[in-house]
C-alpha cells in the first residue's frame, strides 16, 4: 500500500509524481509552471519562494488519500543554480540558473588563477563553463554585495527544496559536481578552485556535507503538515534532475545511452569509473547512485521550438505535421539554435543564426523542422565526442517533453542511425527521484537490491514508441549535420569575440 512521490523542480515548471510500486504504476502527476526572469545581459533567474509555492499547488491537487500513503520522497532539481542562503535559512536573493550566461567573464577569471582551463580540468575532472554555480559567486560578490556579506551556505535548487522539507542542509556527489568545485575522481571539494572562485573567504565553510546516496532524513513536521504528508515520511537525498532522470531511464549501468529533449538537450551514460576528458569534451560528472555519469549538455533544445511555433503563431502539438510536410535536412535551411548562448559547443555568448534562406524554404514549417534538427545536431556533435573516446552504445533512451513527439522519436533513430526506445513513465526526473525513494527506504527495510536492480524492476519501455532509423533517410541528415558543422565552424570565431 506504500507509495513514493517524486518532486522535479524544472525550468519552465515544476512536477510531482506518485508512484506505486506494487501496481507499478503512476496515480498521479501534477504540475505548476514557473516564471523565469531574463535580462539582455544573459541572466536568467527565478525566487526560490517560487518553487515552494509550486510543490505545495502541486501535492494540494493530489488526493488526500494518496498523500497519506506516502512514505518517501525524493527531489529532483534543475542543476547548477545558486541559492544563497543567511545563517537563518532566509534566501538572500534570486536564484541564478543553469542557463544563465551573465558570469561569463568570471569562468575564465576562476580557471585562469589556477592556470587556465587544463590546469582546472587536472584539478577537479571539468573545466568552469557558463552556467556552473562556480562563477556565480564572484558575480554575487561584485553585483550584490550584501547577499555575499550575509552568505552561510550554498544551496542547488534541489538543496533547497530538500532544506525545505527536512529543515537540514546537505548535498550529494551528483548535483555537486555540477558545481564546478567537485573534484569527480575524488567526490571532495577542490580547495584550489575554492580559493580560486574567492581568495578572501574559504568558501568551504558556505558548503553543505556531502551525504551518501542512499541517505534519508526525517520529514519537517510543519513541512509535512503544509503537504498533507504523514510525519513519518522520509526524504531521500534526490539529485541534480538529469541524475534522477538516468535512474528514471535505466541509466544506471554501463552500456545504456539516455538522451533528454527538454528545455536543454542533455547526453549521458552510466559509468562505474570517472570519465574524464582532459580537453573537458563533456561534463565529467558523478552519479547520484555512487558512479559516475558522463554528460552531453546543449542549453537550447524545445526551447527553439517552441520559440519558432510561437513566432509563426502555431501550437507545439502542429510540430509534427510540419515535420511531415518537408524533407529531412529542410531543403538546406540550417538553424544554429543558440538563443540561450551555448554549452555544447562552447559559446556561451552565441547567438541563433537561420542560415541558407531561398524562395522554397521560408515557410513556418521548414523553420521549425530546421529548429528542431538544429537541436539534435548540437546533441549529435556531443556523442561524436564520446564516440571517439570509444564509446560504443546500441540504443538511445529518450525522455523529456521532446520525446512525446513521434516526428522527433524518427529524427533521433535517424540522425543518430540508432534505435530508440521511450520509457513507458514519460517524467523520467521525477519518476527517477521516486525510485531513489524506494531505493533508500528499502535498503532501511534489509534489502541488498541495487539500484541498477530497481531500475530493472521499474522502468519499462513502452514498445508502441520505440522507433527504428530508416536508412533511406541516412544521407540527407548526414549531408544536413555537415553543413550544420560548416556554419558552426563559420560562426565560431565571430561569437567567440
Amino acid at each position: 500500500m506504500s507509495l513514493f512521490a517524486g518532486i522535479d523542480a524544472g525550468t519552465q515548471s515544476l512536477k510531482v509524481v506518485v508512484y506505486d510500486p506494487a501496481a507499478r504504476t503512476l496515480v498521479a502527476t501534477v504540475s505548476e509552471p514557473l516564471d523565469l526572469m531574463s535580462g539582455d545581459d544573459g541572466h536568467r533567474e527565478q525566487h526560490a519562494a517560487d518553487w515552494v509555492a509550486a510543490m505545495q499547488a502541486c501535492f494540494g491537487r493530489i488526493d488526500p488519500a494518496a498523500r497519506a500513503r506516502i512514505v518517501a520522497l525524493a527531489v529532483s532539481g534543475q542543476q547548477h543554480g545558486f541559492v544563497p542562503v543567511d545563517a537563518d535559512g532566509e534566501v538572500l536573493a534570486p536564484a541564478k540558473l543553469w542557463c544563465d550566461t551573465s558570469t561569463t567573464a568570471q569562468c575564465a577569471q576562476i580557471m585562469d588563477a589556477v592556470g587556465g582551463s587544463t590546469a582546472t580540468i587536472a584539478l577537479a575532472g571539468n573545466p568552469i563553463l557558463a552556467g556552473y554555480t562556480a562563477s556565480k559567486l564572484p558575480w554575487t560578490k561584485a553585483h550584490r554585495p550584501e547577499a555575499y556579506a550575509q552568505l552561510a551556505t550554498i544551496l542547488l535548487p534541489h538543496d533547497y527544496l530538500n532544506f525545505v522539507l527536512t529543515g537540514q542542509r546537505f548535498c550529494e556527489w551528483g548535483d555537486a559536481s555540477g558545481t564546478g568545485w567537485l573534484d569527480v575522481r575524488t567526490r571532495t571539494w577542490s580547495k584550489d578552485l575554492l580559493r580560486a572562485t574567492d581568495p578572501d573567504r574559504d568558501l568551504a565553510d558556505c558548503l553543505p556535507p556531502i551525504v551518501a546516496p542512499d541517505a534519508l532524513f526525517d520529514i519537517d513536521p510543519a513541512t509535512a503538515t503544509q503537504l498533507g504528508l504523514p510525519a513519518t515520511a522520509k526524504v531521500a537525498v534526490g539529485g541534480g534532475d538529469n541524475m534522477m532522470a538516468a535512474i528514471g531511464t535505466g541509466c544506471v549501468e554501463e552500456g545504456r545511452l539516455a538522451m533528454s529533449l527538454g528545455t536543454s538537450g542533455t547526453l549521458f551514460a552510466y559509468s562505474d569509473v570517472p570519465v574524464v576528458d582532459p580537453d573537458g569534451a563533456w561534463a565529467a560528472f558523478c552519479s547520484s547512485t555512487g558512479g559516475w555519469l558522463p554528460l552531453i549538455c546543449t542549453m537550447n533544445c524545445t526551447v527553439a521550438t517552441e520559440q519558432v511555433a510561437k513566432a509563426f503563431g502555431f501550437s507545439t502539438r502542429e510540430g509534427d505535421a510540419h515535420l511531415h510536410a518537408t524533407p529531412a535536412g529542410a531543403d538546406g535551411l540550417v538553424m544554429l539554435p543558440f538563443l540561450n548562448g551555448e554549452r555544447t559547443p562552447d559559446l556561451p555568448q552565441g547567438k541563433g543564426v537561420l542560415a541558407g534562406m531561398d524562395a522554397t524554404n521560408m515557410t513556418p514549417a521548414h523553420v521549425y523542422r530546421a529548429a528542431m534538427e538544429g537541436a539534435t545536431y548540437s546533441l549529435k556533435y556531443g556523442f561524436d565526442a564520446f564516440v571517439r573516446a570509444g564509446m560504443r552504445f546500441e540504443r538511445i533512451v529518450l525522455t523529456g517533453g521532446g520525446s512525446n513527439s513521434a516526428a522527433w522519436r524518427q529524427l533521433v533513430a535517424d540522425v543518430f542511425g540508432l534505435p530508440v526506445d521511450v520509457p513507458a513513465q514519460s517524467e523520467g526526473a521525477a519518476f527517477g527521484a521516486a525510485l531513489q525513494a524506494l531505493w533508500a527506504l528499502d535498503k532501511t527495510q534489509g534489502s541488498e537490491a541495487s539500484i541498477a536492480e530497481v531500475a530493472r524492476a521499474h522502468v519499462a519501455v513502452d514498445p508502441s514508441l520505440s522507433t527504428t532509423p530508416d536508412a533511406s533517410r541516412a544521407p540527407a541528415y548526414a549531408a544536413a549535420y555537415a553543413r550544420f558543422l560548416q556554419h558552426l565552424d563559420a560562426v565560431t570565431p565571430l561569437q567567440r569575440g
